[in-house]
């Protein structure tokens, strides 16, 4: 009985695609130490088996560990701009293979390119890893997120496999030589660069942020009507999220509490909204809002609204109306329950605000003493 459930565990599908990705994952181990080596004899190098080993660790392990690290303090931005950071993941990830590569080139400096490569890749390995829940979220429905995860992976796979074969008939022909590498190198990284951009483009993420917040509300103010998150994938700024967008009020979220407030305008400003948790503070080029610790999305939205409905009534002024905020407050409280409706219909998720390492405030018990701290 044992032997007959044995051979059938055996013959499961399933199991021997395990067994083979195992042993391919093993393979590809012991290629990635063949290939140190041989960066090593084409330095000029002759290493005992031995010495080529810890050469591997300090490049492989220990530069590519200290990547990791870094880019592991980032995390906040990588949950607010997880496109951005996605693009960013796989340039690094090409200019660190482009370094290691190369190092060959500089004998005298092998160790120092080869280690920056690695280096480069350790934070693009955490960044793609990071950023990969937040885009597989964006299409989840009805909690199907692992079966989401699991058919990415097995793509991903797939498209490995078939680069594998690819790179190893270049290697026997057009990059047999330096100089083909040189050239075939970063034509592969830019199609590789500008495809992952287009994916970007075209996923549509369901979180808040500042980008995403001052769209919504700008198109709102526009036309009344509710942007979906697949209305405003293609016009994201993968390049400069943090630029301001005038029809929503040249709202900046995020900058640090010291620049934008004094102390002693503290107590002025939360009496201005007593009841909400955020602060309103308007500067030369635009007007910046500070969240309180536990504020939401919804808390980020009313206050966008507010800054935007203030600007629309200013500009038909023509000049700063003193009056201005309360009338914008006052449109804001009459249009925000069916507005959050809409948005939560059209799939937005209002219960959080990604504003990345934003500095946040938190009251006291005292307004008066200016009792507050601040997150960064």
């Amino acid at each position: 009985m044992d032997s007959e459930a044995q051979k059938a565990s055996s013959n499961n599908p399933s199991v021997m695609l395990a067994s083979l990705l195992s042993r391919r994952a093993k393979l590809q181990d012991e290629l990635r130490g063949i290939e140190k080596q041989s960066l090593l004899f084409a330095a000029g190098l002759r290493p005992t088996p031995a010495q080529a080993t810890v050469v591997s660790w300090v490049l492989k392990d220990g530069m590519q560990h200290m990547g990791k690290l870094i880019c592991s303090n980032l995390g906040a931005r990588m949950d607010s701009e997880p496109k951005c950071w996605r693009i960013l993941a796989d340039v690094l990830y090409d200019f660190g293979t482009g370094l290691e590569v190369l190092s060959p080139l500089c004998p005298q400096l092998f160790l120092q390119v080869a280690g920056f490569g690695n280096f480069a890749k350790g934070m693009a390995v955490v960044a793609a890893r990071a950023t990969r829940l937040p885009i597989y979220s964006a299409f989840a429905k009805e909690g199907n997120l692992s079966d989401l995860f699991a058919k990415g992976e097995a793509i991903s796979t797939v498209f490995n496999v078939i680069g594998m074969g690819v790179g190893i008939q270049l290697a026997s022909t057009v990059c047999s030589s330096m100089q083909g590498k040189m050239v075939a190198g970063p034509l592969l990284s830019m199609v590789h660069v500008y495809c992952v951009i287009e994916e970007m483009r075209a996923t549509p993420i369901n979180t808040l942020n500042p980008q995403r917040t001052a769209m919504i509300v700008a198109d709102f103010l526009k036309t009344g009507k509710v942007s979906s998150p697949a209305d405003l994938r293609y016009r994201e700024d993968l390049l400069f999220p943090g630029r301001l967008i005038k029809d929503a009020g040249n709202v900046r979220v995020g900058r640090s509490f010291h620049e934008i407030i004094k102390p002693s305008k503290l107590g002025e400003l939360k009496e201005m909204f007593p009841e909400e948790k955020f602060l309103l503070n308007r500067g030369n080029k635009g007007v910046d809002m500070i969240l309180e610790q536990n504020a939401t999305g919804e808390d980020a939205l009313r206050g966008w609204l507010v800054a935007g409905y203030t600007a629309d009534i200013e500009k038909s002024f023509r000049v700063p109306s003193p009056s201005a905020l309360e009338e914008a407050y006052e449109k804001m409280n009459d249009v925000f329950g069916p507005f959050v409706l809409e948005l939560q219909a059209k799939g937005w998720h209002t219960d959080r605000f990604l504003d990345g390492t934003g500095s946040r405030f938190a009251w006291g018990s005292n307004l008066g003493t200016d009792n507050y701290s601040q997150r960064y």
